[in-house]
């Protein structure tokens, strides 16, 4: 029978989704756990690849069992041996060619960034402390990204795949309150603790390309500083070229949150 997974997992340990030789992954500690529980060999396809360091709040993965599950108890089995970084938050039967990554129609990824110095979400957040960042400008540039593209500019050179095409059909800046700062504990005008100091860029597509979320906030913040105009984004669209575009940004504050089937 197959089996869909729900679970998340901090980037931080790992080196991607994708088991590679001799460095940990999310999809090796999946395929260890369960073959362990099952007694057998399991291997375990997820919706996609996620780089070094990238979180997951809202991952869908599939693996096949040989006889049917109480998904209730062998959930709660599977998160007691697992490392610390990832949970399974459910297991439910699936069609038999139900695949989690040829099946997903859309993606959404989210990036969160902060602009001062906050010790309470260093590692989850991107700390870009540049004197100006104008984020109207930002989303009037991410604005050219919607709809169907060559993404090429953008993608890790190298990259291996058959087309560098995508649709998004979301690119934009949002401010945001922290809870620790929304639940108080600051004193009353303290710097660094209004909604304007934190934002997170919301992305969504029907696929993406390896570095490309990253790629495309760096490149935004070119634009925030006055490095590059907004109206600068369609040409550069066009020319296809990874060196005219920004450099990516960390990957420690970028999540995958949603998953469209």
């Amino acid at each position: 029978m197959r089996y869909k997974m729900f679970l998340s997992y901090n980037g931080a340990p790992f080196c991607g989704w994708q088991r590679q030789n001799g460095a940990p992954s999310v999809q090796q500690s999946l395929e260890e756990a369960l073959s362990t529980l099952l007694r057998v060999q399991t291997g375990v396809t997820g919706a996609g690849r996620t780089d070094t360091g990238v979180n997951a709040c809202a991952y869908t993965a599939h693996f096949d069992a040989s006889a049917s599950l109480d998904t209730a108890q062998f959930c709660c089995k599977l998160n007691a041996i697992l490392p610390p970084a990832i949970k399974v938050h459910g297991i439910e039967p699936a069609a038999d060619d139900f695949h989690a990554r040829f099946d997903a129609a859309e993606r959404e990824y989210t990036y969160f960034l902060h602009r001062v110095k906050d010790p309470f979400i260093a590692g989850r957040s991107y700390l870009c402390g540049y004197p100006v960042l104008d984020f109207e400008a930002m989303n009037r540039a991410a604005q050219a990204l919607l709809g169907t593209h060559d993404f090429a500019c953008f993608a890790k050179t190298g990259s291996d795949v058959k087309t560098t095409v995508c649709t998004l059909s979301e690119a934009c800046w949002y401010p945001y309150e922290p809870d620790h700062v929304r639940l108080g504990g600051y004193p009353a005008g303290m710097d660094g603790v209004g909604p304007g100091d934190y934002y997170y860029f919301r992305i969504r597509g029907d696929r993406f390309l390896r570095n490309m979320v990253r790629a495309i906030v760096g490149t935004l913040i070119e634009v925030g500083r006055g490095k590059r105009s907004a109206g600068s984004m369609a040409a550069l669209l066009e020319s296809g070229d990874r060196c005219s575009a920004g450099e990516s940004v960390p990957g420690h504050a970028l999540f995958l949150t949603g998953i469209k089937y």
